[in-house]
């Protein structure tokens, strides 16, 4: 089946128990349609750059999901319906990155960053 990581951004008068609800309600509509969850990530509350919806704050939860496409257009029909979900984002990927990504690594692990002056 093919790979895909996903990335979406729900409101930012959640709380972080709902947002977390919202990675597990579409991880479960995944595994319904024959998907699978390899790994899920709740990168917390970030400011976006620009305001969506009067929104400035935004929930940023990620998703590494082995699934075929039915599955996966089901889960973004899903979540353009869903009121609390602002914006998605799918990716197809030849193979998942090991380990964290690099939202969830420490300053220090990130060892390719030249310094700053």
């Amino acid at each position: 089946m093919p790979l895909y990581e996903h990335v979406f951004i729900s409101r930012q008068d959640l709380s972080s128990t709902q947002a977390e609800g919202l990675i597990e309600h579409f991880g479960t509509v995944l595994s319904d349609n024959g998907g699978n969850v390899i790994d899920s990530e709740y990168w917390g509350v970030k400011t976006m750059a620009y305001k969506i919806n009067k929104n400035r704050k935004g929930h940023y939860a990620f998703l590494k999901t082995d699934a075929p496409a039915p599955a996966v257009q089901e889960m973004e029909r899903l979540m353009r319906l869903h009121d609390d979900v602002m914006r998605i984002l799918t990716i197809k990927v030849d193979e998942h990155a090991e380990g964290p990504s690099v939202q969830m690594q420490k300053r220090d692990e990130r060892a390719e960053r030249r310094e700053r002056r």
